[in-house]
């Protein structure tokens, strides 16, 4: 449902962190929020009625946007490259 699997997280740390153990990277953690937010979505449109987890999806894009909002105070540059390899805003 909304959460990944341990291989795929491994890999999205490895891609967008430092190593393989850079989990707490802001890269790495707005990563991981996208992929968690891609298969939440996906869940939400066969589900329509459960509202509990559009909730946990509504708190997940807020984190995300806060992490970005962060992330871009510090390094703009690096923050708009990060946007256009997730593949965010459209």
């Amino acid at each position: 449902m909304a959460s990944i699997t341990k291989e795929k997280a491994a890999e999205i740390t490895a891609k967008f962190g430092a190593n393989e153990k850079d989990t707490g990277n802001v890269r790495v953690q707005i990563a991981l929020l996208t992929e968690k937010i891609k298969n939440l979505t996906e869940h939400a449109k066969q589900h329509k009625k459960d509202h509990h987890s559009l909730r946990g999806l509504t708190a997940m894009v807020a984190k995300r946007k806060n992490l970005l909002k962060y992330y871009g105070e510090k390094d703009i540059v690096a923050q708009r490259a990060l946007i256009k390899e997730l593949g965010l805003r459209g």
